[in-house]
């Protein structure tokens, strides 16, 4: 991107990157909407002259919105705009980008891949060899680099993700399903599961799921008692970075994330499921709302 050029983002996209377009990239001279996810008309209506790339995540960060990726891919192609892909969450494994034409893919591989959640690192990954050669100059002129040490614990557990993603995957399908039935969670958003907003996208590409998702509490409840119920959390640590093996938890504040709250009333909690018995965790859980009252 440069001078001029403008970048559309879908307005749940991961906040830093919109920090990082509201704060530095408009300081370059580089503009930027935000375009609806789960509608392709709306992107298409948001390109113009000016429009270099379009960045995309499945599902979307926090509130857990899986979009119509083929449709927004088609809307771009059409004008002939790069798409750029978040799938950290899909790793590689619940759906593969380039198999629906965007054109680069983006991995924070400080998840999944690196097994424990403790080394910070991304890859970022085109079929298109002009596009790698453009990239892997501006690299070298960033200095950008890794640690040997960061490098190997990623090559180290690159062997076992397949296994510990479909495990993860299986634990946080059954723990959301449980807490749909609890009368304190008035929504589930996990891509996976019927009902969630845009489940029927996860189906039509997806083969598994992350173990993210999200909860909407109950209205009722005070922001006082939310706290309570992740503080009451035994097993599930406080922490934002998920993919690991330790179970974690975050209350968010949606005020301040979207500017429509009308389809997400209630106070918003999101897990990330790790690789402890799924029995252990549901007690934990249980006890945790029990203690709402």
């Amino acid at each position: 991107l440069k001078q001029g050029d403008e970048v559309l983002l879908p307005n749940n996209v991961y906040f830093p990157s919109s920090d990082l377009a509201a704060s530095v990239l408009s300081g370059w001279g580089i503009t930027h909407q935000y375009y609806d996810p789960m509608n392709p008309a709306d992107l298409a209506a948001r390109l113009n002259q000016r429009t270099r790339l379009v960045w995309v995540e499945a599902p979307g960060s926090v509130t857990m919105e899986f979009p119509d990726l083929p449709g927004l891919v088609a809307a771009a192609k059409a004008r002939g705009v790069l798409v750029a892909l978040d799938n950290t969450w899909g790793a590689g494994l619940a759906f593969r980008g380039f198999d629906i034409g965007v054109d680069i893919v983006m991995h924070a591989l400080t998840k999944y891949p690196s097994g424990g959640a403790d080394v910070l690192m991304g890859a970022v990954v085109t079929r298109d060899e002009a596009l790698h050669l453009k990239l892997l100059k501006v690299h070298g002129q960033l200095g950008l680099g890794v640690a040997a040490n960061d490098a190997e614990f990623i090559l180290r557990n690159l062997p076992t993700m397949a296994l510990r993603y479909h495990a993860h995957d299986a634990a946080a399908r059954t723990l959301a399903a449980w807490l749909g039935t609890q009368p304190a969670v008035r929504q589930v958003l996990h891509p996976a599961l019927p009902g969630s907003p845009g489940h029927a996208h996860w189906a039509a590409i997806c083969t598994a799921a992350a173990g993210l998702f999200s909860v909407m509490l109950d209205a009722a409840l005070t922001p006082s008692q939310v706290d309570a119920f992740v503080d009451a959390l035994k097993l599930f640590k406080i922490g934002y970075s998920w993919g690991g093996p330790v179970s974690l938890v975050v209350p968010y504040d949606l005020d301040g994330m979207r500017a429509d709250r009308s389809a997400l009333p209630g106070h918003l909690v999101r897990f990330s499921i790790g690789l402890e018995a799924v029995a252990d965790l549901q007690a934990d859980l249980a006890q945790a709302l029990h203690a709402l009252g």
